[in-house]
């Protein structure tokens, strides 16, 4: 039997360790004692472990450090189980169910009669931080099932017992407990080395909910909670949070008067005339530049027969996302309010013969979709029912992929500059649930990492997140405060065209089948704007504004000229209003300021007598009285779409 094993390092580097040495023991030994301060976890051949499990064989070893995103998510996973410690010490009798991390944070469960107050929230912040000072070990055991029940059962568990029974109806032999001094919970890990490892924990809120969802069940006692690995990054973070609840698009929709909800159509806006012209804006931007770029506008059917989502595989792997529609004769659902473009796309595409000499084709679109979200899921503009998106669908010949590639990232370039986001690329490769052959799939993802590398454009691999029919590129913007939102994206579609036997005739004059690229940049429009909203805190450039000038004045005498001013700025196309109520010229000012206005136009005896204005900047720049033809000049500068 061998002495040492082999173990291989993300770099390529082999090291030789004695057998059944401990991850931490041999990062620390054969790597060095900084990177083993920051360990959290490992990744022992694609499996993620505990620092403490051994290497018994050789192996491919990933260590992931205080400086990686998903160490965070382990942290906070500790996090729960420190608070769940600090909660049964505080208040003894609770009972635990479970406590899983989350994005930005977690939460635990509990089993108490009454909900936690905010000074007893505050207690168990300060215990849990006094159990992060301790730096209790985290230690792993595998258990049996009986004595996993014995154990939960007998400490009167009741919630734990029942997690258990279940994973064992399943034919589990082995369970895993995670102990940190003396409390301990059933959970399959990893976890950190220690509590100290965490950093910081801070506690958010609590509130109800119904054990495993269910409405028949008992009402638990929910604590949400975040932790960072330190101080200065927690304190980053909640000031980051503050600046996004000032920038909550909800609130700025209602206050800047650009769109509503109601309960009679949940998940579907109401947009209002300056919302519509937010939007508008954006469709004839996309609309331009889609047409500018060798695109032409389609428009397809609303509503379908099952028959095209069986044949594209929608039916059988998104049906619960669609709206579906009763058939008026055989009283069957077999219809479906459309969720995506793509397949109506693909039957436009095969209502004729092409060429290779056609190809590329790009269809674009601004249609209306539904999907069926869940009602708890959706949030203002950025989770909804009723959408529509800047879509497209590219039907080329395989070599023509690089190019298409590099021209919709140009394109989304000139978008994102506009509005002044950054962002990253990430290549997403086959997931466990999909249609199409090994081979289809190769050469999916190979045609996207050439076009990747052939513009030399950065990207982040994510295997297993690609779409269930082909690989894709995703673009995560970062807003003005620092937040990530994933936005545009290009699909690589090699399945489609053989589910509806999609051709072109070839040099060779016979029959080949195109590739499909699924593309958008906005995303849908709603989140678009949602993001754009928070992004700017509602104070849109001139050329995105839905109102880019305001006409106030100081004597009603002045009021023809400002009607005048008004109409001919409107004659022009720009975005304008005249604020013509009874109200001081100095309150319509700061109103104009609260409407986040670009440009407020003053105007007294002296402009009426010179035909000129007194322009007011949002942000309170007073540029001083000009000519209305200068101020034009101004505003079709600042005004034109970039």
């Amino acid at each position: 039997m061998a002495a040492n094993v082999i173990v291989t390092l993300p770099n390529g580097d082999k090291k030789e360790a004695p057998k059944g040495i401990s991850i931490a023991e041999f990062v620390k030994s054969s790597i060095g004692a900084g990177l083993a301060k920051a360990a959290v976890f490992a990744k022992l051949n694609d499996q993620v472990v505990d620092l403490s499990r051994a290497i018994d064989e050789d192996a491919a070893l990933q260590i992931f450090t205080t400086k990686s995103p998903e160490a965070l998510e382990v942290a906070r996973h500790d996090a729960a189980h420190v608070v769940a410690d600090a909660v049964q010490r505080l208040f003894p009798g609770t009972q635990v169910t479970i406590g899983p991390s989350i994005e930005e944070g977690f939460y635990y469960d509990f089993f108490r009669d009454k909900p936690f107050t905010p000074e007893e929230l505050e207690q168990i912040e300060n215990k849990a931080n006094e159990i992060v000072a301790s730096d209790a070990a985290f230690v792993r055991q595998e258990v049996s099932p009986a004595e996993a029940l014995e154990l939960f059962a007998g400490m009167g568990e009741k919630f734990k017992v029942e997690i258990i029974n279940d994973i064992v109806a399943k034919g589990a032999k082995t369970l895993t407990l995670y102990r940190h001094g003396d409390w301990v919970d059933f959970c399959l890990g990893p976890h950190g080395p220690s509590t100290g490892r965490i950093g910081v924990i801070k506690i958010l809120s609590s509130s109800g909910a119904y054990w495993r969802g269910d409405h028949r069940n008992p009402m638990l006692q929910r604590v949400y909670g975040t932790a960072f690995f330190d101080k200065k990054a927690l304190e980053a973070w909640v000031k980051q949070r503050e600046e996004a609840a000032k920038r909550d698009h909800r609130r700025l929709g209602k206050d800047l008067d650009l769109f509503h909800f109601h309960h009679f159509s949940p998940g579907a806006a109401f947009w209002t005339p300056r919302g519509t012209a937010l939007y508008t804006v954006l469709s004839g931007y996309m609309r331009k530049l889609a047409l500018d770029n060798g695109y032409v506008e389609i428009k397809t059917p609303l509503l379908f027969n099952k028959g095209l989502w069986e044949l594209s595989g929608h039916w059988g792997k998104y049906r619960e996302n669609m709206f579906l529609v009763e058939d008026s004769e055989t009283k069957e659902q077999d219809y479906s309010l459309k969720p995506m473009n793509c397949p109506s796309h693909h039957l436009y595409y095969g209502f004729k013969k092409h060429s290779y000499r056609d190809l590329p084709l790009r269809f674009h679109t601004q249609d209306v979709l539904h999907r069926n979200e869940a009602a708890g899921a959706l949030g203002g503009l950025t989770r909804v029912r009723q959408f529509a998106q800047d879509d497209a669908h590219i039907y080329c010949r395989e070599d023509q992929i690089p190019d298409e590639v590099a021209r919709f990232v140009k394109l989304l370039d000139k978008v994102y500059d506009a509005v002044g986001l950054k962002y990253s690329a990430k290549l997403s490769t086959r997931p466990l649930q999909r249609i199409g052959t090994d081979d289809l799939w190769d050469r999916a993802e190979a045609a996207l990492k050439q076009a990747l590398e052939s513009i030399k454009l950065a990207y982040e691999l994510k295997p297993g997140d690609g779409a269930f029919y082909g690989p894709k590129i995703d673009f995560d913007v970062s807003d003005s405060i620092g937040r990530k939102w994933q936005l545009g994206t290009i699909q690589l579609d090699y399945n489609a065209p053989e589910r509806f036997e999609l051709t072109y005739i070839g040099e060779d004059n016979k029959e080949h089948r195109p590739v499909v690229l699924h593309r958008a940049i906005y995303g849908s429009f709603e989140r678009f704007i949602a993001i754009l909203i928070e992004h700017f805190a509602g104070a849109f450039p001139a050329w995105l504004a839905p109102v880019q000038a305001r006409v106030v004045y100081v004597a009603d005498r002045q009021l023809d000229y400002c009607r005048e001013v008004a109409a001919k700025l409107a004659a022009k196309g720009y975005r304008v209003e005249l604020d013509d109520r009874g109200l001081s010229m100095q309150k319509k000012i700061a109103e104009a300021a609260v409407q986040k206005v670009p440009f407020t136009l003053v105007v007294g005896d002296r402009e009426v007598e010179t035909k000129a204005v007194a322009p007011r900047r949002y942000g309170g720049e007073d540029l001083k009285a000009m000519p209305l033809e200068q101020f034009e000049a101004l505003l079709a500068k600042e005004a034109a779409w970039p």
